[in-house]
């Protein structure tokens, strides 16, 4: 590789990965703000509290830091020890990916039958009506006034629970904006969301599909470069350093 070619490719990698250590920071932060500020969110689905937004945000955010690290540090410093973590991990990342997105795929309806009935489960067993803050009865009504929804599947869902075993109401979040008031889904009548918020949920991520399939083109297209140019760096760097040309190679 010639030195102007060298220059370039490992100037571009730097600065590149400069740009995601800030936005691993970025995520990092976020993904803490998440945990404080929302923190009765992963009460939905304790089970799986760690795939949370705020959990995924933080170990995303902490991976691209310490991949951006070995990049940065390899790079600049033209450590071939540095470049082949940094390889190795993207690498296994990469399969992780992979791996993670086929068996979602594969197992796509079995993961949303799951996820349904552990939100059910968790409506009739821990539902409660404590003025704690960020307990599952603030989570659901932020959930239902966003959504104008009632319930996982149906308002149904809500009928006769632990919190009112012998009764057919509904939280008043699930009351329509006209009727809304104190003790609203106490009341039988039909001016309740009728729509489960699931299919809602679903759909709104399915609307935006465009979105996130173009972040993850993006996302496989730096870390193909990032492969190929840690691979490049690493070779010339052992190159230059077997080479009785190593000076031609210096900026």
């Amino acid at each position: 590789m010639s030195s102007s070619g060298y220059t370039c490719i490992r100037t571009v990698f730097f600065f590149v990965n400069i740009l995601f250590w800030f936005t691993g920071c970025a995520l990092l932060g976020i993904g803490i703000w998440l945990r404080v500020s929302y923190e009765g969110y992963a009460t939905l689905l304790p089970q799986y509290a760690l795939l949370s937004a705020d959990a995924l945000a933080i170990v995303v955010g902490t991976v691209t830091i310490i991949l951006s690290f070995f990049a940065c540090c390899g790079s600049w410093l033209q450590s071939r020890c540095m470049l082949i973590t940094y390889f190795t991990l993207v690498v296994l990342m990469f399969l992780a990916q992979f791996l993670l997105g086929s068996l979602a795929f594969v197992y796509r309806d079995n993961i949303k039958h799951s996820f349904t009935e552990k939100l059910q489960d968790g409506i009739t067993n821990h539902y409660n009506m404590s003025n704690s803050p960020n307990n599952l009865k603030d989570v659901w009504d932020n959930i239902q006034l966003t959504f104008k929804c009632c319930g996982v599947v149906n308002y149904m869902d809500w009928h006769m629970i632990d919190a009112w075993p012998e009764h057919r109401w509904v939280p008043d979040s699930c009351c329509l904006p006209a009727e809304y008031r104190e003790k609203c889904g106490q009341t039988a009548n039909d001016s309740i969301y009728k729509t489960g918020c699931y299919e809602i949920i679903y759909k709104w991520f399915k609307e935006r599909l465009l979105v996130i399939g173009l972040l993850g083109l993006t996302v496989a297209f730096v870390q193909l470069f990032g492969l190929i140019s840690s691979m490049l760096l690493f070779c010339t760097v052992k190159h230059r350093r077997r080479s009785r040309t190593y000076k031609s190679y210096q900026q």
